[in-house]
């Protein structure tokens, strides 16, 4: 679908995240806490937590230390601004679900406990659809467009490093 690959792999992770907000959307839309003793539940508490400590945040920082500051140098800042600003909102619900996740996934959720985690997993899935929505429409084709052959090589290379770091911890 697109020409580099550091656009291809941004849009393949983004499918993979929409697939895991899909998930945690019809679990939270059951309106009763998720049960680690469900195999799914537990499946789906696991894959949020690991999912978005080691990809989206990871996808965040890529983006802001490598992308943004290209688009920056060219002169080019706004649509980087933009986004950050965003990842500035959802880096705390991330970090918020991952230690909800973790927590349920050994002793399970409590009134309290499941209510935060449907609130902060609603808002999540409401900015990060959006937020996907606006990448593939405007960011990845920008990429598409502006990335020479040696920018996309370093960019890759950045990338498979900051992918290995992510694995190894």
């Amino acid at each position: 679908m697109f020409a580099n690959r550091i656009s291809q792999t941004l849009h393949d992770e983004h499918r993979a995240t929409i697939a895991l907000m899909e998930r945690l959307e019809a679990a939270i839309s059951r309106r009763q806490p998720i049960s680690i003793a469900d195999s799914a539940g537990a499946r789906l508490l696991a894959d949020l937590a690991a999912a978005i400590e080691a990809d989206t945040l990871r996808h965040f920082d890529f983006e802001e230390t490598q992308l943004f500051t290209m688009f920056d140098s060219v002169g080019d800042q706004l649509i980087g601004d933009h986004l950050t600003e965003e990842h500035s909102f959802m880096r705390p619900l991330g970090e918020k679900l991952i230690a909800l996740a973790r927590n349920a996934q050994t002793g399970g959720f409590d009134a309290g406990s499941w209510r935060e985690f449907s609130r902060s997993g609603a808002e999540l899935v409401q900015r990060m659809v959006v937020h996907v929505q606006k990448e593939e429409m405007a960011l990845l084709p920008l990429l598409d467009q502006t990335m020479d052959d040696a920018t996309e090589a370093r960019l890759y290379d950045a990338y498979v490093r900051a992918s290995q770091g992510a694995e190894a911890t």
